[in-house]
């Protein structure tokens, strides 16, 4: 299918090319163009960088760099849901989005519980104290639903054109019929740069700390990307680059690339699927659901009695209704092939609008993690 984005060939082929896999290296922009040359695309390192430049000065991309891993930087971070009444609503949602600590926060179509945000703390048990809070001051109950295991956070959205994965047996479409991005899509460049090991180490140096708050909201869009964050934290350039290799290959950073803006490539169908699996099938239902490559997220949360039967999450978006539901229907597919699935065992709860989105700040957390 086609999606709505005004992009060009060469635009489409850089979102598509390096949603991850950049490479780390002191001046990065030639050999990311390289490979895309060899690939059949004409850019050369100047085009490469202008049009990474405009894509982010249109919003099309949210920032272009390493994307942090919040989890593996120290504290931690709880979704939590509850119910606004609707003659209180935005009431409610004023004092919740009035803590600090709640980054996300998005009202989904749900009968009961309609708001849902992310509490995020240096200190775990500063969490039950935020939503003690909340609730004193909306009246309202909190349902924590923390992750208790992560199968897949893969935040990735193509677009037709190059580097999606499309091949003549799909028609030229982005992943076929369905719409569904294969795993081929894109370019991995992250081999090109230094020779390092990853370590055990959970905690943070000053220095990383330091490196960490830098490149939170992105890379600098220049020649020398790295080398000016090494300049901005008084470090070596090959530090900088050995150090967030290091990083991506212990998990402190999921990936190296353009972190593109959903919305903006007509990503606007969001939906949170949940399940009720039964327990003893949770280890082999969750690979296989997080192995559909467009399922971003995919969780084990706590089910909530009386509340919240739910112990599973899957996110999934679509370009439109047609393709959101036919998603969604795959994913319950998937779940069939290990229990009978029923109506009530699901449900999908889509965002109906954003209630406050300032990213998950890592300034406290960093700092009660460094050594």
């Amino acid at each position: 299918m086609d999606t709505d984005v005004d992009l060009t060939r060469r635009e489409r082929a850089v979102v598509n090319a390096y949603q991850g896999g950049f490479p780390v290296l002191e001046g990065p922009f030639e050999p990311a163009a390289e490979a895309m040359r060899e690939r059949g695309v004409d850019i050369d390192a100047t085009a490469l960088l202008e049009t990474i430049r405009d894509l982010d000065e249109r919003g099309v991309l949210s920032r272009f760099g390493p994307l942090v891993n919040a989890q593996e930087i120290g504290g931690a971070a709880t979704l939590v849901a509850m119910h606004a009444p609707e003659d209180e609503f935005d009431e409610v949602v004023e004092r919740v989005n009035a803590h600090r600590e709640v980054a996300h926060n998005y009202e989904r179509a749900h009968p009961h519980l309609n708001v849902w945000f992310v509490v995020s703390v240096a200190d775990e048990d500063r969490v039950e104290a935020v939503l003690g809070e909340i609730e004193d001051e909306t009246g309202q109950e909190t349902y924590n639903l923390p992750k208790q295991r992560e199968f897949r956070v893969e935040a990735k959205f193509y677009v037709d054109g190059p580097f999606s994965g499309a091949s003549e047996e799909t028609d030229g479409q982005e992943g076929g019929a369905t719409g569904e991005e294969p795993p081929t899509a894109g370019i991995d460049c992250s081999g090109l740069g230094p020779d390092v090991e990853a370590s055990d180490e959970s905690t943070l140096t000053p220095a990383e700390r330091d490196l960490v708050l830098e490149i939170q909201d992105g890379l600098p869009l220049s020649e020398t990307p790295y080398a000016d964050v090494a300049d901005a934290i008084g470090r070596e350039t090959e530090w900088v680059l050995e150090t967030i290799t290091r990083f991506d290959r212990e998990g402190k950073i999921r990936r190296v690339g353009v972190v593109p803006n959903h919305y903006a490539l007509g990503y606007t169908e969001n939906g949170m699927t949940v399940w009720n699996v039964p327990d003893h099938l949770v280890d082999e239902v969750g690979p296989d659901v997080a192995s559909l490559p467009f399922v971003t997220h995919c969780y084990e949360r706590p089910r909530h009695e009386g509340v919240w039967p739910y112990n599973f999450f899957a996110m999934t978006h679509g370009r439109s209704e047609a393709e959101s539901d036919r998603r969604i229907r795959k994913v319950r597919e998937t779940m069939a092939d290990y229990w009978d699935v029923a109506d009530d065992d699901w449900d999908s709860l889509f965002s109906t609008q954003i209630l406050k989105k300032t990213g998950i700040r890592l300034d406290e957390r960093a700092d009660a993690n460094t050594r």
